[in-house]
């Protein structure tokens, strides 16, 4: 996955990738190149019927209740569980006609992707330049440099889209921790908020996600999506987590103080300073491609943006171990000299 063309998107999370870069760094590797929070939420027994038979309707409507109370959604009819966002991104574009799209970019590139793939034709613009069109797709808060857009102008976007007919498309992955400006309590008409599991639990092999829309939309999305869409340990996990308010209070707070710590010792490794969410930090300087380099060969995988070199993303350590691998990997990264390395990872 080294290289990006129309069809393929460069991924963190690509461990055999990082191997192949850099042959003899220390194992294990340290992860960092995505967005998942490093500590996950603690998986409950799972009784072995939930592998041997379907989950029930009951089962699937109670996952969408649990999600609608813990998202703020205002009827659990609203809600429509899937496997994964990700499968939502790719299944929106097959709803409409052929349509005009307009993604605030950068951002994440699959939205772009999909749309493209599906016959759309798509534009990609900067939020100060938001054109007519019969889809609009906005990532909040945007990844990967974390910037919010208000509940006010979402709002008015949606109106607007659905005045002609249109979609707002709003992207909510990284807003559990981060949910200061989320439309869920008052998703208007012609607004779908795409909201992630596995980031915020930790739990992304669990491969569950939620559009929450109006009915006229979400029962389109649960028709395309078909019966037992969720399988049924994922229900079961699903269910728990998403009831258990404590656990995400906490590990909101505690991923938001990592966040700080992170953007800290980034600041002191190439002095500038970091944007990003409670889940990730993204650091922007000329040394970039050389820290992506040094800690490769440390045995620590980041995530670098090939359309921006000097960008360089990296998520939250999960161990006492692993902080203080990065804090050597620094350390050692401020002491010598920056200018930008020849080798793996400076382009």
């Amino acid at each position: 996955m080294d290289r990006m063309s129309e069809t393929q998107i460069w991924h963190g999370g690509d461990l055999d990738e990082a191997r192949k870069l850099f042959p003899r760094a220390p194992e294990p590797w340290i992860d960092l190149s995505t967005g998942i929070n490093p500590i996950p939420y603690p998986m409950p027994a799972l009784l072995p019927s939930l592998f041997e038979r379907l989950p029930s309707p009951e089962e699937h409507r109670d996952l969408e209740k649990a999600a609608a109370e813990a998202y703020g959604a205002r009827d659990p009819a609203m809600v429509v569980a899937a496997p994964g966002t990700q499968i939502l991104i790719g299944l929106l574009p097959l709803l409409r006609p052929h349509s005009h799209v307009a993604i605030i970019s950068p951002t994440y590139a699959e939205h772009a992707l999909t749309w493209r793939q599906s016959g759309h034709e798509v534009v990609e613009v900067v939020s100060e330049q938001i054109p007519d069109s019969d889809v609009m797709v906005i990532v909040n808060p945007n990844n990967p440099d974390g910037r919010i857009h208000s509940r006010q102008m979402l709002v008015e976007l949606a109106a607007r889209q659905h005045r002609r007919g249109g979609w707002l498309v709003v992207d909510e992955a990284f807003a559990d921790f981060d949910s200061g400006e989320t439309i869920v309590p008052c998703v208007p008409k012609g607004a779908i908020v795409l909201r992630s599991f596995g980031k915020t639990y930790g739990l992304a092999g669990i491969r569950l996600g939620f559009a929450i829309a109006e009915p006229d939309i979400s029962n389109l999305l649960r028709k395309a999506l078909g019966p037992w869409a969720v399988a049924g340990p994922a229900i079961a996990v699903g269910r728990n987590a998403l009831r258990d308010k404590s656990w995400r209070d906490a590990a909101g707070r505690a991923r938001a103080a990592d966040a700080s710590r992170l953007g800290e010792l980034l600041r002191q490794a190439i002095g500038a300073d970091t944007v990003g969410t409670s889940l990730y930090r993204l650091a922007e300087s000329p040394a970039a491609g050389s820290l992506f380099s040094h800690l490769g060969r440390f045995g620590i995988w980041t995530r670098r943006f090939r359309e921006n070199p000097n960008r360089l993303r990296l998520g939250l350590p999960g161990s006492d171990q692993a902080w203080a691998r990065l804090e050597r990997a620094i350390a050692e990264f401020s002491c010598q000299d920056r200018k930008p390395l020849h080798g793996a990872g400076s382009r």
